[in-house]
Order: structure tokens, then sequence, then C-alpha cells
């Protein structure tokens, strides 16, 4: 009976790491494009909360991009969703789509 146990335990702590592990890398956030430097490869953002980035509130804030052809997808005023990490650089925007 208790290898049973064991075994359901394993199991459910299996499945709970799978299905977090995708939600916490689809963390996109809601913004607006304030300013862009194509030279420096910033952009700045205005958006609400981060959760995936540990900020509860919203302010707005200047990030790296992952790929500089990302910055010619938006302008400044487009309303945007994107996904960013934090690297020992500072914040990195790693996809940014226009919002629908």
């Amino acid at each position: 009976m208790n290898r049973i146990i064991r075994i359901l335990a394993a199991l459910a702590l299996t499945l709970s790491i799978a299905t977090e592990a995708p939600a916490a890398g689809a963390a996109a956030i809601s913004g607006e494009v304030k300013k862009i430097d194509e030279g420096a490869g910033k952009i700045t953002l205005k958006h609400g909360p981060a959760r995936s980035l540990g900020m509860e509130d919203p302010m707005t804030m200047v990030y790296r991009v992952k790929d500089p052809a990302m910055l010619k997808q938006v302008k400044v005023g487009d309303k945007v969703t994107f996904e960013a990490e934090e690297a020992a650089s500072g914040y990195t925007v790693t996809r940014i789509d226009k919002a629908k």
C-alpha cells in the first residue's frame, strides 16, 4: 500500500511541475510602446503588473530586446503584449506582438 501511495505522489508531483513550466514561460504582459532606441537595441514600455518578473505595480521601464529586428515590428503608441526575462544585464524583451 505504501508503494502505491509513493508512486501516486511522485506522479502528482511530476504532473504539477510539467503543467507549471509552460505557464511561466507564457506570461504575456500588456503595455504600450513609449520610445524606441534602435541604435541601443532598447524599447521603453509602459505596462501593467509583470508578475513573471516580480513586478506587482504598473510602471514605465526601458528594456533591452533579444533581437533588434523586433523594434521594426512596432512603433511609438502601439499597444503590445510582450514577454521578458531578467538577465545579468537587466530586463530583456524576448517576444513582442501588437495587441489585438
